[in-house]
C-alpha cells in the first residue's frame, strides 16, 4: 500500500540528461569535447532518449561538439539533441545553425520571469517580459524551414518558475502556445524550473499541480521538471512534481550542476526502482558509469550518495550485519517474493555492487569500551 501512495504511475517519467550542459557549465574545467564526446556516449548506453548537448551559441566548443555528434552520425536516430537557447535573435540564429541535418532535435527557449528578475535584471513590466517570450517563440518558428528533415520539438520555459507568480507562468506559456500551436499529435515541452529552491518540495508540487489543470489544451503538453538542490530536497520535490502531474524529468548523473546541483536522476530512477518500477534507464553497471563519470568531469561521488557512494552498501555495525546476513539467507532459500533485507534498500547486485561487511573496534564498539575498563583499572 505504501508503494502505491508513493508511486500512483506504474511508468516511469521521460528523463532527459542535462549533463553535458547544466552540469558542464558547473566544472571548474569544462569538458574538451572529446569528453563530452564519452559522456554522450555513456547517457546513449544507459538509455537515455532526450539528451540536452549543450547552448550551442554560447561557445565555438559547444557548436562544433554539435555539429561532430551530427556530422559523425554519432546520435542514434531515436534520440533527440536538446539544444538551450535564449530569447535573443542572434542566437536562436545560431542555435538553429548548429541542427542542420540532426534526426531529432529539441529547441529549447527560456527567458525568466520571477519578480526579482524582472525588477533588478531586466528593469521590466510583467508584459514586456512576456513580449521577449513571445518575440523569441517567433524568432525559432521562422527558422524552422530550415531543419528540413529534421524531427523538431519546442520547448519552453519560464526560468525562475518556483519564484514566479503561478497566474502569470499560466500567462506568459499559454502565450508561447500561441505562437508555436501544439496539438495532441504534436507536443511541446512545457519545462517548470525549481531554478532555485526556495520552499518546501510540496510548495514546488503545489505549483506544478496548479498548472497541469489550469493551463489550456493540458493534452498537447508534455510537462517537464527540472529541479536543483538548494535546500537539499531537490529528488523529493522532482518525485511529488511527478505526483501533482508531471510527465517529464531533467537532470544530471550524480546530481552534478551549477550551486547545490541539479536532480540527481540515478537517485530518482532506482528510487522507482525499488518500488518496483522499470525507470527505462540502465545502472546495471553503476560503478562503471561512475568511473566514466569521475574521470570526463573531474568530480567525485560522495561515499555516502544513495546508491552510487561507496560505502552505502557497506555495514560497521555488529547488530546490522547480523540483520543483513539473515535477510540475505532468507532470500537466497526463495521464500520472500519480494526483497525485503534489512538495511539495503535493493540488491546490491542488481546495479552491479556487492554488500560488504567491516568488522572494526573503534570507540563505539564493546571492544572499544572493554579497552577503556582496562586503562582505568591499570591507573
Amino acid at each position: 500500500e505504501f508503494s502505491l501512495l508513493l508511486c500512483r504511475s506504474s511508468r516511469a517519467p521521460s528523463w532527459c540528461s542535462v549533463d553535458l550542459r547544466d552540469g558542464n557549465q558547473a566544472l571548474a574545467v569544462p569538458m574538451n569535447v572529446g569528453q563530452k564526446l564519452e559522456m554522450f556516449h555513456t547517457l546513449v548506453k544507459c538509455g537515455f532518449k532526450e539528451i540536452e548537448v549543450g547552448f550551442p551559441s554560447s561557445s565555438n566548443t559547444e557548436f562544433t561538439f554539435n555539429r561532430r555528434l551530427i556530422e559523425e552520425k554519432r546520435a542514434p536516430e531515436d534520440v533527440w539533441l536538446q539544444v538551450l537557447v535564449q530569447a535573443r535573435e542572434d542566437l536562436i540564429e545560431r542555435t538553429v545553425e548548429s541542427l542542420i541535418g540532426a534526426k531529432k532535435a529539441i529547441i529549447h527557449l527560456y527567458n525568466s520571469t520571477s519578480p526579482a528578475q524582472r525588477r533588478v535584471v531586466f528593469g521590466k513590466s510583467k508584459d514586456e517580459i512576456k513580449a521577449i517570450a513571445v518575440q523569441g517563440a517567433k524568432w525559432i518558428q521562422e527558422r524552422l524551414p530550415r531543419l528540413k528533415g529534421t524531427e523538431v520539438m519546442l520547448q519552453y520555459s519560464p526560468e525562475s518558475f518556483s519564484a514566479t507568480e503561478v497566474e502569470f507562468a499560466r500567462e506568459i506559456s499559454e502565450a508561447v502556445m500561441d505562437v508555436w500551436q501544439p496539438t495532441p499529435e504534436r507536443k511541446m515541452i512545457l519545462n517548470l524550473p525549481d531554478t532555485v529552491e526556495v520552499a518546501m518540495p510540496n510548495v514546488y508540487a503545489d505549483q506544478i499541480e496548479w498548472m497541469c489543470r489550469n493551463l489550456r489544451n493540458r493534452d498537447s503538453l508534455i510537462v517537464s521538471l527540472h529541479t536543483h538542490n538548494d535546500r537539499c530536497t531537490g529528488v523529493a520535490a522532482t518525485e511529488l512534481g511527478l505526483l501533482a502531474g508531471a510527465d517529464r524529468v531533467e537532470g544530471t548523473l550524480f546530481g552534478n550542476g551549477e550551486r547545490t546541483g541539479n536532480l540527481d536522476i540515478v537517485t530518482v530512477a532506482l528510487n522507482l526502482y525499488q518500488h518496483g518500477i522499470d525507470p527505462r534507464l540502465d545502472f546495471s553497471n553503476l560503478n562503471a558509469l561512475i568511473e566514466v563519470y569521475e574521470r570526463c568531469t573531474g568530480m567525485t561521488v560522495p561515499p555516502r550518495q544513495p546508491y552510487a557512494g561507496e560505502l552505502v552498501f557497506t555495514a560497521f555495525s555488529g547488530s546490522h550485519q547480523d540483520a543483513i546476513r539473515k535477510g540475505l539467507a532468507e532470500w537466497k532459500t526463495g521464500r520472500t517474493e519480494n526483497w525485503d533485507v534489512p538495511y539495503l534498500t535493493i540488491d546490491p547486485n542488481d546495479i552491479g555492487r556487492e554488500y560488504r561487511e567491516v568488522i572494526r573496534v573503534n570507540s563505539q564498539s564493546g571492544k572499544g569500551e572493554i579497552g577503556r575498563a582496562s586503562c582505568r583499572e591499570r591507573v
